[in-house]
């Protein structure tokens, strides 16, 4: 298949059998897993079709899992309709090193997202549904399984996209303007793993800076429930007692322990942009002596607070000293993959070629990336502002009536209670999902009154959830007075919100200048900017304008700016580098050396 837009470099590089074959959970790592991305079936139903048997399925061809279907890398390229259902099928066998058993060991089907409504049965056995286009996923499948013969795997999705009242960021079935091609079905990595009956199910770590403390939450799933059982916890770096856990939480409903513990790190070696230091961390199970589960993570001690300077005014500090925040919106868009980067080395480019120009910091922009994203921003020290992707319309007064073109922005609202609850699900499995990052040092649950409602409850919700990191109640718009920031948005100059006693203050987004380069721009769209221009001289100079006009918002109380963007996407061509990433608009050397005036 030929793509009539651009391909990346990296497009050609991908090994369709085995696509994206790396462990796709860093921060949650086990030996042995079998990588289920590749060459699956495929067929499209109506959406209230239902298959009795896979044996009668007519299959239109095959998918490329993980990209979406919409992608070219998908080797479909079709649009999924909201009265579509979309069908995944291949065999897989459980590997025979694996000696699994089932009297003492489970298999866990893992999805990394699937967009939007997901159904999974193995071997005509109805396994589970999952809501959230952003959130992984995972059923134990141990009891539908043939262990010695093949087993067969189905799994649909629905997905209604911008006709719909979920989340989904700024995908649209029509794209135009700032809003691009709508994204269906599997888009991360599919795999299966082994795992005791008895076994760790997630970790959270806050680190306390000050005392030079780390607090860890260890979730054991203890299926077993036997008095037994050794937990140990080791960091490599460091020695210390493993018996320093303080407290034991029992959930006899779900049959959940939460060992709770608190370790003391001598003279920290504290994590930032500049010097991005992790620790590793082991966890282990052993039963009589016997090691059932084993995972490998590793934490960043940093802090990110508040801090005014000696004029009163609030500041952003990082490990207690002021910083100035200085980054690209990033959409997390590819020419060939949309929501999936076509290898690794692509999804770490973006992050690389960020830190080089001079960048602290990327506004991940209403999408939730993989896990390894995040990773490598941990590994090279890059700050993340973390957006909450959105859905429903424009809210907020005489804005619920904004239109641009004749178009109103963003579709359905959040009247209903169960468009609210889906909101809230989502924010929450973001939340758990990232809350080990050190790299991720800002929640944004709204953007720019984008489906935005009860605010002041969302702030409080995350509050709840995490007090380690700072709250952006709503980038751009319509601000409620709370959280820990105040952010504008201002095209194409940068500009800075009133002072503030106890809230920092943020240009969320400024610029949007805008150059087309030949042969590196996509070829559907109209091509729309906030500003254009003819040539990289005008370009460059009007960029170092806007430098110059932050450097004196610096000095009146500004905190951080956000320019847009990162990558020209689709029909937008106000990156920095072109769509494909093969041409950076202004000289790299340039943009470092002026990045560093302000950072």
């Amino acid at each position: 298949m030929e793509s009539n837009n651009l391909i990346t470099r990296w497009a050609n590089l991908v090994d369709i059998s085995n696509p994206l074959p790396e462990y796709p959970r860093p921060q949650f790592k086990r030996e042995k897993w079998l990588c289920l991305n590749g060459k699956w079936k495929y067929f499209i139903s109506k959406k209230n079709e239902h298959v009795e048997k896979f044996s009668n399925i007519k299959f239109n061809g095959e998918i490329i899992v993980p990209f979406p279907i919409e992608s070219y890398l998908s080797r479909v390229q079709q649009s999924l309709k909201p009265n579509q259902k979309l069908w995944y099928y291949r065999k897989f066998k459980v590997p025979d090193n694996w000696n699994f058993d089932k009297e003492n060991n489970r298999i866990f089907l893992n999805i990394g997202a699937a967009d939007w409504k997901a159904m999974v049965w193995i071997n005509n056995k109805f396994i589970g549904e999952h809501l959230g286009g952003y959130s992984s996923f995972s059923f134990d499948i141990t009891d539908a399984l043939k262990l010695e013969e093949e087993n067969e795997i189905l799994i649909s999705c629905w997905d209604p996209s911008n006709k719909g009242n979920q989340e989904r960021g700024k995908q649209s079935l029509n794209p135009w303007g700032i809003f691009y091609t709508a994204v269906s079905g599997i888009w991360r990595t599919v795999w299966i793993e082994p795992i005791s009956k008895t076994y760790i199910g997630k970790f959270k770590i806050r680190t306390d800076v000050d005392n030079s403390i780390i607090f860890l939450d260890l979730y054991i799933r203890n299926n077993l429930v036997d008095k037994n059982l050794k937990i140990s916890v080791e960091i490599p770096q460091i020695k210390f007692s493993t018996n320093q856990f303080i407290e034991k939480i029992e959930n006899k409903t779900e049959n959940l322990d939460i060992y709770k513990f608190q370790i003391k790190i001598d003279s920290p070696h504290l994590w930032s942009f500049s010097d991005p230091y992790l620790y590793d961390i082991k966890f282990k199970l052993e039963l009589n002596d016997v090691v059932i589960d084993n995972v490998d993570s590793y934490f960043g001690m940093r802090k990110i607070s508040l801090k005014k300077d000696q004029k009163g005014i609030p500041r952003i500090a990082l490990n207690n000293e002021i910083i100035f925040l200085y980054g690209p919106l990033d959409q997390g868009y590819w020419p060939d993959g949309l929501y999936t980067a076509p290898t690794d080395d692509a999804l770490k480019f973006d992050i690389e070629i960020a830190k080089r120009i001079g960048f602290n910091c990327i506004r991940k922009h209403v999408k939730i990336e993989p896990e390894r994203w995040y990773y490598y921003c941990d590994k090279l020290g890059m700050l993340v502002l973390q957006d909450m992707p959105n859905g429903g319309r424009i809210t907020g007064g005489a804005l619920s009536g904004i239109l641009f073109k004749g178009k109103i922005l963003i579709g359905v609202g959040r009247n209903k209670k169960s468009v609210q609850k889906n909101y809230y699900n989502e924010l929450l499995a973001m939340i758990n999902f990232l809350y080990n990052h050190p790299s991720i040092i800002m929640w944004i649950p709204f953007n720019e009154g984008w489906g935005q409602f009860q605010t002041e409850n969302v702030v409080k919700f995350i509050e709840n959830l995490d007090s380690t990191r700072l709250i952006n109640n709503a980038s751009g718009w319509i601000d409620y007075g709370v959280g820990h920031i105040h952010d504008i948005h201002s095209y194409p100059e940068p500009k800075i919100p009133p002072l503030e006693k106890e809230r920092a203050l943020i240009c969320g987004e400024f610029g949007g200048l805008g150059l087309e380069v030949e042969k590196h721009t996509w070829k559907k769209n109209r091509k729309w900017s906030y500003r254009k221009y003819e040539s990289l001289l005008e370009l460059e100079k009007k960029y170092m304008e806007s430098i110059e006009k932050l450097k004196n918002l610096k000095e009146l109380g500004l905190a951080g700016a956000i320019y847009t963007q990162l990558t020209d996407v689709e029909g937008e061509v106000n990156g920095l580098l072109t769509y494909d990433r093969e041409i950076i608009k202004i000289n790299e050397n340039i943009l470092n050396q002026v990045h560093k005036k302000i950072i």
